[in-house]
């Protein structure tokens, strides 16, 4: 299966809930790379790898999880970098 990655902004309830660290173990879990972190304006930045289908079940998991409100989610597809792992920034 094809890896592609996807540049993510979410707005909603996103910071101050485990956000970025329920990204991190769902990522892990589901053996994507890429990284996330809180922006100044109360946005979460996020960019993830992996194939379609791992990517949508990231955002599916994280719009379930307790205490995260996901209003809106902004995603556009950017170029695949080799990297290791998923982290925090």
């Amino acid at each position: 299966m094809e890896r592609i990655r996807k540049h993510y902004i979410f707005t909603g309830r996103v910071q101050g809930v485990g956000f970025r660290y329920s990204a991190q173990n769902l990522a892990q879990y589901l053996g994507l790379t890429g990284w996330v972190k809180n922006e100044w304006d109360g946005t979460v930045v996020m960019e993830a790898q992996g194939t379609e289908e791992e990517l949508q079940t990231l955002v599916k998991k994280l719009r379930n999880r307790n205490f995260i409100r996901i209003d809106y989610v902004s995603e556009v597809t950017v170029p695949v970098q080799e990297e290791r792992g998923f982290h925090v920034r």
